[in-house]
């Protein structure tokens, strides 16, 4: 028990909890950095550690030293609470997507509906967004908040139907027995390929990437809702999210592709296969949101909230309507 314990400890402080989900999220910053700006035909991070490797680590520990200013207008519990719940709801979202399970075959955490709990904490993540762009008191963050909350409207339901079309097929909505069941059914990951691509859209929005980088035009609202941030504030925001997209990255693996689970590597243990797959298919998510954020240029809100309920929304209902053909059919 004393031993289990240990363990289990181990699991949520350093491997896969928290120590390596900061590690993995530093990490793909620099690979979605480098990957973009190779296909800008730039460098990209350089000279902090081998190829730049060290730089996301680097620009955290600079923007934590430095000054940290509070708006005198501002709302202060706001301003302050903003990046200490994004970084907590990104963190605790995370615990329940199957990375390399030890003492279990199942995530960090993990129970029959936790899926419904990560749709839900990534929904307060865009509602704490814009309160602290709201408590900043900042005309550039209100419209950049306001912003964030029309988005919101446009990628939100058909994000969670996309998400609940992987949980109708493998008839769970436990995040890690529906990756297990995905990783074991190459019909259902095909059947899936329509949902796996709105969400990744839906995603590329929910993390403000370009084109729905809306809410921080730079060219526009100087910040958007991240305007009045910096110091350790502005550091912490950005780890956070860091952590959303390796979260993103992660999450749609598992729903879509399977997570850490497939055929197991020869002469080698089931962790570390567990631990390959999870971090190749992860890999491949994220290099397709990198070619996303360069191959497009930025959308107006309203062709935003247009596109997702004109397009997004119907392809998502759509793909609930073919599962339901493929299940009765008897095909999945």
């Amino acid at each position: 028990m004393v031993w289990e314990s240990l363990i289990g400890l181990i699991e949520l402080l350093i491997f896969p909890g928290v120590f390596f989900i900061f590690w993995l999220a530093l990490t793909y910053e620099w690979i979605d950095r480098k990957f973009y700006a190779k296909l800008q035909n730039r460098y990209g991070p350089l000279h902090v550690g081998a190829k730049g490797f060290w730089q996301p680590l680097a620009d955290f520990i600079k923007l934590m030293v430095k000054e940290d200013i509070i708006p005198a207008a501002s709302d202060r519990l706001l301003f302050t609470l903003t990046p200490i719940f994004l970084l907590t709801l990104s963190l605790t979202a995370f615990f329940f997507v199957p990375i390399v399970p030890l003492l279990r075959n199942v995530a960090l955490a993990s129970f029959e509906g936790d899926l419904i709990l990560v749709i839900f904490l990534l929904t307060m993540i865009a509602v704490v967004k814009f309160l602290g762009a709201w408590g900043s008191t900042n005309i550039f963050g209100a419209v950049g908040g306001v912003r964030l909350a029309f988005q919101l409207l446009g990628y939100e339901i058909p994000l969670a139907i996309c998400l609940v079309s992987a949980a109708i097929v493998a008839g769970s909505l436990n995040i890690s027995i529906i990756a297990q069941y995905v990783g074991s059914n190459i019909i259902a990951a095909i059947a899936l390929l329509p949902a796996l691509a709105v969400s990744i859209v839906c995603f590329q929005a929910e993390l403000e990437r370009i084109p729905f980088d809306i809410p921080e035009a730079e060219q526009e609202i100087v910040a958007g809702w991240l305007t009045e941030f910096s110091g350790r504030r502005l550091a912490l925001i950005r780890l956070s999210i860091d952590v959303e997209l390796a979260l993103a990255s992660a999450l749609l693996a598992a729903l879509f592709l399977g997570g850490p689970y497939g055929p197991i590597i020869p002469f080698l243990p089931v962790q570390v296969s567990y631990f390959i797959w999870f971090i190749i298919k992860a890999t491949i998510i994220l290099l397709i949101f990198s070619n996303i954020r360069t191959l497009f240029a930025r959308l107006r809100i309203d062709q935003m909230v247009h596109f997702s309920w004109k397009n997004l929304a119907i392809i998502s209902l759509l793909e609930i309507v073919l599962i339901q053909a493929l299940l009765v059919g008897g095909v999945i």
